[in-house]
């Protein structure tokens, strides 16, 4: 101690000057500790942001980008995973509002403009997103993710030969792009119109057999508009009956749709002579590992017989399952008045579960339960039933089809009937 006094008194400057540099190295190891911690919770944060949403809490998520935007206001990372989960939420005018203000910083940011481009296709603003993509396109020409968008709004916006050869050009720069093979495969496969023939056979076991032919035309003329029309022939408990349907349906938004159509048919006591309906639909999409997708419907139906009415309404409902499996169930109240008998409500419903098989075939089992087609001479106004049955679609070729199915219905009285029918399919 006494040597270390003796050498400050000799050389005062020296200790200045190390108390400085001392001074120096504690402020910098300082700086260096603090940027070293803020580095650390910026990693944090987006960690955690992304282990919520491999959990699906998008809530979650959500919340934690919320705090770290309280914390940091300008971080533009957390301002692009706040847009990116409010465009998972549904929230899309707030997930776009987001994007663009990130653009704003970072205009040639092509995660955001593929976001942004994303969130406006959703909305249904296909000019809008094209022109995003054009931009995300013109910064990064090869890059496969930003093609397949651009492919898939073109198609949307029936420029079909410019998202094919976008599509193709997806390919080129990754030959295994699954969205790119699929929207080929979409290109042609769903070229507009369905032309499909049918023949369809009952047998009683308490009378001859029925038979009907069938033909219909569907059409999709372009994303909101599209039509059906047909023509049934029926040869049941000895008469005929010749029936023609047309309806038309509009998508007025992505996820919703209005269908209307009618029927009419020659006199006879088979099949009603008109029919008169109109259906609402709407589609829902979930962040949800087991459950993705749903659509719901609601259909009021009109029957007219010769001597007799029937309304029914119905809610349908589409459950999109992992690996190409659904579930479809509908619910359906009667109302009958037939001749002879006092109107009254019937409750009826079937439900079908669809799943693939192998390559081009897949198959369904349904069950339904109730009155089913309110026919006259088919069910004297009111009979309980329980139908088992099942069915297969076989893909011929990219634009043709073979669809069949055979059940069987237990009625009251002990009496059944077994149903088989067969259609094929041509797309053009």
């Amino acid at each position: 101690m006494g040597s270390l006094l003796a050498a400050i008194e000799k050389n005062p400057g020296h200790l200045r000057r190390s108390v400085v540099a001392l001074t120096g190295i504690v402020v910098l190891l300082a700086m260096t500790g603090v940027r070293l911690c803020a580095g650390q919770a910026a990693e944090d944060w987006q960690q955690l942001v992304r282990d919520e949403v491999t959990s699906h809490h998008l809530d979650a998520a959500l919340g934690v980008v919320e705090q770290r935007l309280v914390d940091e206001p300008g971080d533009l990372e957390a301002h692009g995973w706040r847009g990116r989960l409010l465009a998972w939420k549904d929230r899309w005018p707030e997930g776009e509002a987001e994007y663009r203000l990130v653009l704003e910083k970072v205009p040639n940011d092509t995660d955001i403009l593929t976001d942004l481009a994303d969130v406006l296709l959703w909305q249904r603003k296909y000019e809008e997103s094209l022109q995003v993509l054009n931009r995300a396109r013109a910064i990064a020409p090869a890059d496969p993710q930003i093609l397949a968008r651009r492919a898939r709004v073109l198609a949307l916006l029936g420029r079909t030969p410019e998202a094919r050869s976008e599509y193709q050009e997806t390919l080129k720069f990754d030959p295994e792009s699954r969205d790119a093979k699929a929207g080929l495969a979409s290109l042609g496969g769903n070229s507009g119109h369905e032309l499909r023939f049918g023949n369809d056979t009952d047998f009683f076991s308490y009378t001859d057999a029925a038979q009907t032919q069938s033909i219909s035309l569907s059409s999709r003329w372009n994303q909101r508009w599209s039509t059906v029309f047909g023509t049934s022939i029926y040869q049941r408990f000895g008469e005929n009956a010749v029936k023609f349907l047309g309806s038309a349906a509009y998508h007025f938004t992505g996820r919703d749709w209005v269908n209307v159509g009618s029927a009419v048919a020659n006199p006879q006591g088979v099949v009603p002579t008109s029919e008169a309906f109109f259906e609402y639909g709407h589609g829902f999409h979930f962040e949800n590992r087991w459950v993705p997708g749903l659509e719901s419907s609601y259909e009021q139906h009109w029957f007219w017989y010769q001597g007799a009415h029937v309304l029914t309404l119905s809610s349908t409902n589409i459950v999109y399952l992992p690996k190409d499996w659904t579930w479809a169930l509908t619910v359906i109240g009667a109302h009958t008045g037939f001749v002879g008998t006092p109107a009254d409500w019937v409750p009826s419903g079937w439900t079908k579960l669809g799943f693939p098989l192998r390559h081009r075939l897949t198959g369904n089992l349904f069950y339904a339960v109730g009155s089913e087609d309110f026919s006259q001479v088919d069910q004297i106004g009111r009979i309980a039933t329980h139908t088992y049955g099942g069915g297969l679609r076989y893909q011929l070729a990219e634009k043709q089809d073979v669809t069949g199915y055979v059940d069987r219905q237990d009625r009251t009285h002990g009496q059944t009937e077994t149903s088989f029918g067969l259609s094929y399919g041509i797309r053009f």
